[in-house]
């Protein structure tokens, strides 16, 4: 007998299923607190609650597979390592383009002479000496390093030289853009290395965390993840390239989806921690972006399912805002729920709330705390942030206001956060959902004190946000409501066979929501989604009931929704691309851009022999890298010519290769 595991670690929890692989039903699951900063304690806890669940031997286990939210999660809340990018051949206007300036956030970057022109040639040497002079004036701070070169899809030849130097000289990982992606477009290729080598870090301590915990309970099994597509990859290359794995948590969910529901046409909407992740299910599978991942404000570069991502989630932050009438919006940070870090901390929370209980006025802090994610004290700090950084090392978690103490920390801490190096705690659904008695979870007195002390703030018009702590639960859990039917109407009209325009406007629109109402006047209007629903995440069930009935349509609760995506990790199957050009600079001479370089041609049918052989090569290494041996190749050729004089003039040929096939599953013990 054998069996599969499956993984999925989230921003609040992670989740663990086991499967029979010979009759598809799920025997075991289990979930446990995502813990920060050793992920191996949660990823532990849910390991060994399924398998007891499931009451299987570990040595029955024939395949794991990861999926997780962390990198998208990181990506939503801009977190992630601090990093160099080097870009040779690019000029100033270069590095504004693509959101590249957002998502450096001021981390250094050094520019060289260098880079290729689109036939491949050099349109400088590049200047290696310039690099090991700047190599050496960076701080310790750096995690890693994104490289990347003009046209280094055309010949990746600087780019190679540039990360084997900078191994060389530091020993810290380095992304290439050509790795990362095939495609044209220099400044949008170094905005996705710059993102992947933001997140080497974190994908590697999980894959290390469920590595470590696997060899421990005598599981000897091999150990996938879940590639923003859906596909399966082997541990070691998504450790390579964590930026595949943004959108990896939601793509297997709707895996899940699929397989549990048996739905072929849904909207299916993911609710979790940090993020609502939605996706059209179209003849029962996933619709993938042609255009590249997107996840908060960043156009990426990677193949993904075209899943739509929001930062309103359970643990979303509530902001009450200005004005006369008041009012609540959720996200798109997420902070620490007050019941949870309550349970964890039960003296310093409660302590702290009565403290700002027995003032009528509400505190300045708005009764918040700050929890430190480090094991020990991180490098690169200037003197504000270590100022912060040390009062948390010796007290460890505390009140916002004894951790930040003057205005010019507020920056400092805020900087802390987007690191990773801190989490802030404050009012969330989640503890709404405590005071409403919708679960019992975690430490729901403490969620109510911290309610009570929120509802006291005052609107525009000077009267308080909310009469009860449990009247404010209701706003906040209305609120998410809202937001939750306005998400899945943007990503309605954005799906629709018609071409909306500007999607995000049409599902606030005063006629929209009068078509919700159900408006009956001398106008009559009304409007519902036309496909159902699948709701998934642990919080779905409580949650979106009213979300369907206002939608006007059929909502799929399905029984293991709160572990769907553990359920999809190893549902999936193996695929890998490969994908190069042929292009021509004049008769006779036709250039194949080889995965090693450039080679010229002086037959075009030559040249594209010769890349297919290549593309068919580099496909069929990396699927057997993760486990495949019966494998399926696919060749898709798009070939551009010209009439010139009545002749058909060859311009530029693109091949895609694919390889797919089921990792081999090693018979149980």
């Amino acid at each position: 007998m054998a069996f599969l595991l499956g993984v999925d670690t989230g921003g609040t929890y992670t989740d663990a299923v086991v499967l029979d692989e010979g009759t598809d039903q799920v025997v075991g699951f289990a979930k446990a607190l995502t813990s920060r900063p050793d992920l191996a304690v949660g990823v532990g806890e849910a390991i060994d609650a399924a398998l007891a669940h499931a009451q299987v031997d570990p040595a029955q286990i024939a395949m794991v597979s990861l999926s997780t939210t962390l990198a998208t999660n990181a990506l939503v809340e801009g977190q992630g390592g601090r990093i160099a990018l080097v870009a040779i051949g690019f000029d100033d206007a270069d590095l504004t383009r693509a959101g590249l300036t957002e998502a450096l956030r001021g981390d250094p970057v050094i520019r060289l002479v260098g880079g290729h022109n689109h036939a491949g040639g050099a349109v400088a040497d590049l200047d290696l000496e310039a690099l090991r002079h700047a190599l050496s004036g960076l701080d310790g701070g750096i995690t890693g390093f994104a490289v990347a070169a003009s046209f280094a899809t055309r010949n990746p030849a600087h780019e190679v030289a540039t990360r084997d130097l900078i191994r060389a000289t530091t020993g810290k990982p380095v992304s290439c853009s050509h790795d990362l992606s095939q495609s044209l477009g220099g400044p949008k290729r170094a905005l996705t290395a710059v993102l992947n080598a933001r997140l080497i870090g974190m994908i590697d301590r999980l894959i290390a965390a469920c590595e470590g915990h696997l060899i421990k309970v005598g599981i000897n099994a091999r150990l996938m993840a879940v590639r923003g597509d859906g596909a399966l990859v082997s541990a070691d290359l998504a450790r390579e390239k964590p930026i595949e794995t943004i959108l990896s948590g939601p793509a297997a969910s709707i895996a899940g989806a699929s397989w549990l529901t048996g739905e072929r046409d849904a909207l299916v909407s993911d609710i979790g921690g940090t993020t609502t992740d939605i996706c059209l299910l179209q003849d029962g599978r996933p619709k993938i972006d042609p255009q590249g991942a997107r996840v908060g404000p960043f156009r990426t570069m990677v193949e993904a399912v075209a899943m739509r991502t929001w930062g309103l989630g359970g643990d979303s932050e509530v902001h009450a805002l200005d004005g006369l009438e008041g009012g609540l919006r959720l996200g798109p940070r997420r902070l620490m729920p007050i019941s949870l870090v309550a349970h964890h901390h039960p003296d310093l929370v409660h302590h702290a709330l009565d403290r700002a209980l027995a003032h009528d006025v509400p505190a300045a802090d708005g009764g918040q705390f700050v929890i430190p994610l480090w094991d020990a004290m991180p490098a690169g700090l200037d003197a504000r942030e270590q100022a912060v950084a040390d009062r948390l090392a010796v007290q460890g978690p505390q009140r916002l206001g004894k951790a930040v103490q003057t205005r010019l920390e507020n920056p400092a801490l805020a900087r802390l956060i987007g690191r990773g190096l801190v989490l802030l705690a404050g009012v969330t659904p989640s503890d709404a959902s405590h005071v409403l008695g919708l679960v019992d979870a975690w430490d729901g007195q403490a969620a109510e004190k911290a309610l009570t002390l929120f509802a006291r703030r005052r609107t525009g018009a000077g009267t308080r946000l909310a009469e009860t702590a449990q009247d404010l639960a209701r706003q906040i859990i209305d609120q998410l409501t809202a937001q939750t039917v306005a998400c899945l109407l943007q990503a309605g009209f954005a799906e629709d066979d018609l071409d909306w325009a500007d999607p995000a406007a049409l599902a606030s629109h005063a006629l929209t929501r009068a078509g919700l109402d159900g408006h009956k006047g001398v106008v009559q209007v009304s409007l519902s989604l036309g496909v159902p629903v699948i709701g998934l995440g642990a919080s779905a069930g409580a949650y979106y009931g009213a979300v369907g009935a206002r939608l006007g349509t059929r909502m799929v609760l399905p029984e293991h929704a709160g572990v769907a995506n553990a359920i999809g990790a190893v549902v999936g199957q193996v695929r890998a691309q490969a994908t190069g050009t042929v292009t021509s600079t004049g008769e006779g001479i036709f250039t194949a851009h080889l995965p090693d370089g450039p080679v010229v041609f002086a037959d075009s049918g030559a040249a594209i022999a010769a890349l297919e052989a290549a593309l068919r090569e580099q496909a069929e290494v990396a699927v057997r890298a993760s486990g495949v041996e019966d494998i399926r190749l696919s060749v898709s050729r798009d070939i551009a010519e010209a009439d010139v004089e009545n002749r058909k003039m060859f311009m530029e040929a693109t091949l895609r290769v694919e390889a797919s096939g089921r990792p081999r599953i090693a018979s149980g013990q």
